[in-house]
């Protein structure tokens, strides 16, 4: 089954709906969100895209990401994909949106306006293989000198929204 993406505006209007994997091939602007989640010891949960993934795979990147779904609200999808991805659920809240466009593997092209999100939970993942590899707890402080030492080794968002996360 065919997975399908709300096409928007610069304003986050939606203007329609496309294939996902085609809105990566042609680079169109579709809605989309991060959820970072952290522990209470204030450590960020990092997980490790699975090898298999249709772009980026091997990366690591935020606790989750997805799309919301065509007439899915965008906390109910951003819920659905974190059970989805690692096999629980938290509060969220959301922090802040920006729009961003970059090339990656593959020939294809992000082109998201991404609402970012951000949750507690102290336990342990029970991880997709499909989705994830790979997950671990990073303090901020580790995770920047990682980012500046091996930028290679995470995904182009993940990088930007620390960017924008002061």
């Amino acid at each position: 089954m065919s997975e399908h993406v709300i096409l928007v505006d610069e304003k986050d209007n939606q203007i329609g709906t496309a294939e996902k994997l085609d809105a990566h091939k042609k680079g169109v602007l579709h809605r989309a969100f991060s959820i970072i989640v952290f522990n209470s010891n204030g450590e960020m949960m990092l997980q490790q895209r699975a090898k298999t993934k249709y772009h980026s795979g091997g990366l690591w990147t935020n606790t989750c990401c997805g799309h919301p779904r065509p007439n899915e609200d965008l906390l109910t999808a951003a819920h659905r994909r974190l059970k989805e991805e690692n096999g629980f659920d938290c509060e969220l809240a959301k922090l802040f949106e920006y729009t961003y466009q970059v090339k990656l593997d593959k020939r294809l092209t992000e082109n998201e306006f991404l609402h970012v999100f951000k949750g507690v939970f102290d336990g342990v993942p029970k991880l997709n293989p499909e989705e994830a590899a790979d997950w671990k707890w990073i303090s901020m402080e580790d995770l920047r000198k990682d980012i500046e030492l091996h930028p290679e080794n995470y995904t182009q968002w993940f990088k930007l929204t620390l960017d924008k996360w002061k």
